[in-house]
């Protein structure tokens, strides 16, 4: 069920995504754990046309923020607004309260701003003046931010980074695949065309589905060593926390789905383990000296780690 619904979404998406197919399924892996998305990566590669049609594509509903210094809280979460007609207050949602949220270039807006977010993130409530809203489901937040213009930002704080499942980098296309975004996009936006192939609902049994995907010992064990490696290595001040755990284990069960398997095998937490663990970490300063980054030591550990291999 979910590797048909997979290929019917990706499919979608690549009629306005050129190429990226790890990207896409990536991104529905992070949908079907219930996650959120941070696209570190350069200015006009297609990180809101990718988000824009993965909600189209789902049914879900759509809105971005554009985060700049001066948004406030109350411009995310949305006001409790006098209505004088009726002589009572009455709740004006925010742009949090849709299915499929954009935060475009986040580390702009200031620390109170960001903050907005957290309690959306990862209790998927909003509280205003008081009262505690669910947000729809499913709920998905995709954040941007641009890694080479530091000049007017507000860097993201751990304990924020910790609510995004996965950091992910779209990436230059080939030039091949630059070719046929100009050919496809020179006479038209083929977004205007796109139509949904999945509805709101056929995404929720979806991520219920995700949740029987069977794990053996062996390779729970194996996320677990790989995350608790993560905060013994001299290299590492911070290692991954327990919910980079949890992220980790979802994370290869919606990708062994993806790839229409029940089961869950070594090689899909390879596959997801540096994306859901590089940017949880902090390296020493006499690491960064040497030139090491995160990426490069979540390889290492993955390669070190002993894989459990079926007796």
């Amino acid at each position: 069920m979910i590797a048909d619904s997979a290929n019917k979404l990706r499919t979608n998406v690549q009629k306005v995504i050129v190429g990226k197919d790890e990207v896409i399924d990536l991104a529905l892996s992070a949908i079907l754990c219930e996650g959120h998305i941070l696209f570190e990566d350069v200015p006009g590669i297609g990180k809101t046309t990718l988000a824009r049609a993965l909600s189209i594509s789902l049914g879900c509903s759509f809105q971005r923020i554009q985060f700049t210094p001066d948004l406030l809280p109350s411009d995310v979460t949305g006001i409790n607004w006098f209505n004088q007609k009726l002589q009572t207050f009455q709740y004006r949602p925010g742009p949090v309260m849709s299915q499929v949220v954009l935060g475009d270039e986040i580390n702009r807006a200031t620390p109170r701003t960001q903050s907005a977010l957290l309690e959306a993130m990862q209790e998927r409530q909003v509280t205003v003046d008081g009262v505690t809203r669910p947000t729809p489901r499913p709920f998905l937040v995709l954040a941007t931010q641009n890694p080479i213009e530091l000049e007017g930002t507000f860097p993201l704080p751990e304990a924020q980074l910790d609510r995004f499942l996965l950091c992910l980098q779209v990436g230059y296309p080939d030039k091949q695949e630059e070719e046929q975004i100009l050919l496809r996009f020179g006479t038209s936006d083929p977004l205007e065309d796109l139509e949904p192939v999945l509805t709101p609902q056929e995404v929720i049994e979806m991520i219920e589905a995700r949740r029987d995907i069977r794990v053996e010992d062996s390779v729970r064990g194996y996320v677990l060593d790989i995350t608790r490696t993560t905060r013994a290595r001299a290299e590492i001040e911070l290692g991954a926390s327990p919910r980079a755990s949890l992220g980790l284990y979802q994370t290869s069960q919606a990708w062994a789905a993806i790839q229409g398997r029940d089961y869950v095998i070594p090689d899909d937490v390879k596959k997801t383990a540096p994306h859901v663990l590089t940017h949880r970490l902090i390296i020493s300063p006499q690491a960064q000296l040497r030139g090491r980054d995160p990426s490069e030591l979540i390889r290492d550990i993955v390669s070190e780690v002993p894989v459990p291999v079926e007796r």
